[in-house]
């Protein structure tokens, strides 16, 4: 594919775009830490919710669903898309008790929730940990899926390859992460920089104002454009006809050389699927979205969906952006992803990194007069979530640790600057981070090791009075230990070997993480003292959450009225599920020609979203209560 003066016009005005943005939003940002992180709690529900959904529609993500896809079929999505689970709780259960908690920062709730030096050192340690730690791990992969795409369409210029042979940059950056570095990837680096360089500086100037805007016109594009994608591809594999003839071929191959069976266009796999172990599907469906945390799909809310919720007007707008992110994260965005994924199954069998194969559908099939468009999707979508990671991250390590501990009695202007040099210093920490990684896949992986068996407390705490700070800190660290000491090898081999296919052993790997996790910090609850009553009650009458699980403290505060709207609550949770769910498969169903079908489920989708639309405005969207 050959890049035109056309193209890096194109690419350019995109960039011009963001930057205009930035700089309209630049004075009203700069006013305080509040405007700065939260957008002043002014925003409405279909901007935040637009921004949930571009933040998590990054670079990496065509890529990583193209590698499972390949290597596990249709049902390898059931990775993410058993978050559905949790993040419908967070619609119904959870939005509302954030929005009323009226913090900047998900972890600040932390000392709204605990009480003395265990709650303070909670804050101190989350803030580093997702700020620094988890933070820059998601920069990173993100990071390396943008490597991936620089290396593939935009070949290092031959100014660039003089420049490498005269200073040696590729020789040292091999010398900095003992692993080879050739100058198509030190070009890759380069490139990637400068980008960073542009996001963090909107970013810097602009605040959250800024990343809500470019969200929105990245979101529009990088849809626009996969869809195009998605249309050649298949072209190019067959139509769709041709396509799902080849795809039999496929099954056939993998059937006969794994003894299962199955299809690749399984939505759902059987027990004996040659694609996806059946431990793996129970994994995602019956324990990962409950246990696992996961950023922007934390059990309960949280991180820069918690942010976005801040920042809403009120708890009816609150309610409705988590509500829109939902439906259009998990049943609107996947199809053309998964189409172009099968589509360079069929046109590139035999490829090494699979992931790769969205990328080269784009480089060999695509139309040159859609390749500015494209780089600029690409942009669009690797900025999107540099920006609001950079905002988030710089709001936990200027909000939850240097204004907490450090200096807590200077002018807002002075946070302001402060979080703005943080929002630097994380795009080059990030940067760095992804000098060290290979796989994308492998990072998401690692991701959800690590948040094994804590998602439980963070549903628990907004319900049972008896968390303390000490369940969540022996959480955190019982899924970090156990997730090292599952990962390091030990003289020949690992400490503990989990044997079957690398889906098998990931499943069997998150089973044991949280089983450990769950025992120590059920066992650190019982045997630490609880949160004293007054901040128990402090805490009760601020967020008003179910009455169910706070009775002991209910009774010392009986001024307070929550109504019982739980067995509400769950029901539309269970709607909410049912409707994006028929909705995806809906979707799917028609794609692949079973329209009759793919109808029904669309029916049953829109009947569900109906009741529960039916429910909130009987009982009243901004007064309802748990």
């Amino acid at each position: 594919m050959k890049i035109t003066p056309a193209d890096w016009l194109v690419v350019v005005a995109y960039f011009l775009l963001n930057l205009l943005i930035g700089l309209y939003y630049r004075r009203k940002a700069s006013t305080s830490t509040s405007e700065f992180f939260i957008s002043g709690r002014e925003v409405s529900w279909w901007l935040a919710g637009t921004s949930m959904v571009a933040t998590t529609f990054a670079a990496d993500t065509p890529l990583v669903v193209t590698g499972f896809v390949a290597n596990q079929g249709i049902a390898g999505n059931w990775i993410w898309w058993s978050f559905l689970l949790s993040g419908m709780m967070t619609v119904f259960f959870f939005a509302r008790l954030w929005r009323r908690a009226e913090v900047i920062t998900d972890v600040e709730l932390v000392e709204l929730r605990y009480a003395g030096k265990p709650a303070a050192f909670l804050r101190g340690f989350r803030a580093l940990y997702f700020g620094l730690l988890m933070n820059c791990l998601i920069v990173g992969w993100v990071n390396l899926a943008m490597e991936k795409i620089v290396t593939t369409v935009i070949p290092p210029p031959q100014w660039f390859r003089s420049f490498d042979e005269s200073v040696g940059l590729a020789s040292g950056l091999t010398t900095l992460t003992h692993a080879p570095v050739d100058t198509a990837k030190a070009w890759a680096l380069l490139v990637i920089f400068a980008i960073i360089a542009l996001t963090s500086f909107y970013t810097f100037i602009s605040g959250l104002w800024g990343v809500l805007w470019t969200d929105v016109v990245q979101f529009v594009l990088k849809m626009s454009m996969v869809v195009v994608l998605a249309y050649y591809g298949v072209e190019a594999a067959g139509g769709m006809s041709g396509m799902l003839a080849k795809l039999a071929v496929v099954d056939a191959q993998r059937q006969a050389a794994t003894g299962g069976k199955g299809s690749i266009l399984a939505f759902v796999p059987g027990l004996d699927s040659a694609w996806m172990p059946i431990l793996t599907f129970c994994l995602y469906l019956g324990v990962q979205w409950w246990a696992n945390w996961y950023p922007g799909a934390e059990p309960g809310g949280g991180g820069y969906v918690a942010q976005r919720i801040f920042s809403a007007k009120d708890e009816k707008n609150s309610l409705a952006a988590t509500l829109w992110f939902n439906i259009a994260h998990y049943a609107l965005r996947p199809w053309p992803w998964i189409l172009t994924a099968l589509a360079s199954v069929v046109l590139y069998p035999n490829l090494k990194d699979k992931e790769v194969g969205f990328i080269k559908v784009w480089v060999d099939y695509l139309p040159g007069a859609w390749s500015g468009l494209m780089l600029a999707a690409f942009a669009a979508a690797y900025m999107s979530t540099i920006a609001t990671q950079l905002n988030w991250g710089s709001s936990y390590l200027v909000n939850d640790f240097y204004r907490r501990f450090v200096n807590r009695h200077a002018l807002e202007k002075h946070y302001v600057n402060a979080s703005k040099l943080a929002t630097a210093f994380l795009a080059l920490l990030g940067a760095t981070v992804s000098l060290f990684m290979t796989s994308i896949g492998g990072a998401w992986e690692l991701l959800l090791g690590i948040g094994a068996g804590t998602g439980a407390v963070y549903l628990l705490r907004w319900y049972w009075w008896r968390i303390n700070a000490w369940s969540e800190v022996s959480a955190m660290s019982a899924a970090v230990v156990t997730t090292v000491l599952l990962n390091v090898k030990f003289g020949e081999g690992l400490l503990i070997n989990f044997s079957g296919s690398p889906p098998e052993v990931f499943a069997k790997t998150i089973f044991f993480t949280v089983a450990v996790t769950s025992v120590v910090w059920i066992a650190v609850t019982f045997l630490t003292p609880p949160e004293p009553e007054s901040k128990l009650v402090e805490f009760y009458r601020h967020v008003r959450p179910s009455i169910a699980g706070w009775k002991p403290i209910a009774r010392l505060a009986p001024e307070v009225h929550v109504s019982g709207d739980g067995w509400y609550n769950l029901m539309n949770w269970l709607l909410g599920c049912l409707m994006v769910y028929m909705a995806l498969f809906g979707f799917g169903k028609i794609i692949f020609g079973s329209t009759g079908v793919g109808l029904l489920f669309l029916a049953v989708a829109l009947v569900a979203g109906y009741l529960i639309y039916r429910d909130l405005s009987r009982r009243g969207w901004e007064t309802l209560s748990h």
